[in-house]
């Protein structure tokens, strides 16, 4: 990211501890997000998205319950990322905001790159390149794709509001859209 991004990012996390939640850290964020991610896109594609119900807005799990149910199998299998085939993990945009209402939110966006071993052909729709990585030797051959997805996270900070975080949006470029 450039530098006015990350200085801007680190602005909003100051202000987030100042006015919204004292106890805010972005690397215990970062790490329950991860955790999230891994958790969800399980449940993407293993078709239990009545799981989902407490971790995803409603308006995104209506889009993803249209998006999975036409999706490939081998696309299906790719949504999926053990937590310790998570290679990067990093943060987008973050923004605070209030509604007509006064209510206080904060959403950040995570962008996550792992490796799955679904059996992905190596161009996929919109002619765009899938990353391949080769693991072991000639006799042991194991393929690889690194993916990338991105989840963005909100949270009302309102007086007496849940302190839950939401996922309010879900990329998996390439495989669901």
């Amino acid at each position: 990211t450039s530098p006015f991004a990350w200085l801007r990012t680190r602005f909003y996390y100051l202000l987030i501890r100042l006015y919204f939640d004292q106890e805010f850290s972005i690397e215990e964020f970062k790490r329950g997000a991860k955790q999230a991610f891994s958790v969800v896109s399980k449940l993407l594609s293993q078709r239990k998205l009545d799981l989902l119900e407490e971790l995803v807005s409603a308006e995104v799990l209506q889009v993803l319950k249209e998006k999975i149910s036409l999706l490939p199998d081998s696309h299906r299998d790719a949504l999926a990322a053990d937590i310790d085939a998570i290679m990067y993990t990093t943060e987008g945009d973050v923004r605070i905001y209030y509604d007509d209402d006064g209510i206080k939110f904060v959403s950040i966006l995570m962008c996550f790159w792992y490796l799955n071993g679904a059996n992905l052909p190596d161009e996929v729709p919109g002619e765009a390149k899938v990353f391949q990585i080769v693991f072991g030797d000639e006799n042991t051959k194991e393929k690889k794709h690194l993916l990338t997805a991105n989840y963005e996270f909100q949270r009302e900070f309102t007086e007496g509001a849940k302190p839950d975080w939401t996922i309010t949006r879900i990329e998996h470029p390439r495989l669901l859209e």
